[in-house]
């Protein structure tokens, strides 16, 4: 599927038959549950000394967001801390046991057993493989996607899988996507890449050359809708949607 020029590029005007489809991992096939809430920051701070606010929590992860949406196209552990690091420092945290803290909660966060499959990927993997197409995961965290297959029995449904940290690039760097379809055996116009960042997963994917689609589950609409479907992107509210869209 690749060449000296990278994978093929999809033809604008051209709709092909989809032979592959690829998912981001966290927020996207899994959510996190009340370890990496308001509570469960809470009680990583009181363990380093830290009285952390958990009502200040929402705010405190939005304030830290621009810090991974950065320029930065290579993997570094240090970028995750420094976002963790944030959201404490916003929800009270100060001195020496920020740090430890910040390191802790990033270790636990490639822990399987803190999160949560949403109910509609069982049936929409099942149905992607009842139609023979391939599922691959791309995913920015340092989670082994080894162990997240075998913890939500998914190893069945997928071809490929690539993690920025054992890669070395970030979405929406292309090599990552180039990498992944060609672990697939498929080309860039065969395939479409799903996720919930327009950044890392529409826009990544679609300058390598795939098919790109937002998900935004819930009843409000994302704040650049208008913007994706003047570019042609379709935002899905569910999974269930997804054969709709292929």
């Amino acid at each position: 599927p690749s060449s000296s020029r990278g994978p093929m590029r999809a033809d604008p005007t051209a709709a092909p038959t989809a032979r592959a489809v690829f998912f981001d991992v966290d927020f996207t096939l899994i959510y996190p549950g009340p370890t990496f809430q308001g509570e469960g920051y809470r009680a990583f701070g009181a363990r380093y000394g830290l009285a952390l606010d958990a009502a200040r929590f929402g705010e405190a992860v939005v304030s830290a967001a621009p810090i991974l949406d950065g320029p930065e196209d290579t993997f570094d552990a240090e970028l995750y801390v420094a976002y963790t690091r944030h959201v404490i420092e916003r929800m009270g945290g100060s001195g020496p046991g920020v740090d430890r803290c910040a390191r802790e909660v990033y270790a636990e966060w490639a822990r399987n057993q803190h999160f949560e499959l949403y109910d509609d990927v069982p049936a929409a993997l099942e149905r992607l493989a009842a139609r023979g197409v391939r599922v691959g995961l791309i995913s920015n965290s340092h989670r082994c996607l080894t162990s997240f297959q075998e913890h939500f029995e998914l190893g069945r449904f997928i071809t490929a899988a690539v993690s920025s940290s054992e890669h070395g690039r970030l979405k929406p760097h292309p090599e990552i996507f180039h990498a992944a379809l060609t672990l697939a055996g498929v080309a860039a116009g065969e395939a479409w890449m799903i996720g919930d960042s327009v950044r890392q997963d529409v826009d990544g994917g679609l300058a390598a050359g795939m098919r790109a689609a937002l998900l935004c589950r819930g009843d409000v609409p994302h704040p650049r809708a208008g913007e994706l479907a003047a570019r042609g992107v379709p935002v899905l509210a569910s999974l269930d949607d997804l054969m709709d869209l292929l």
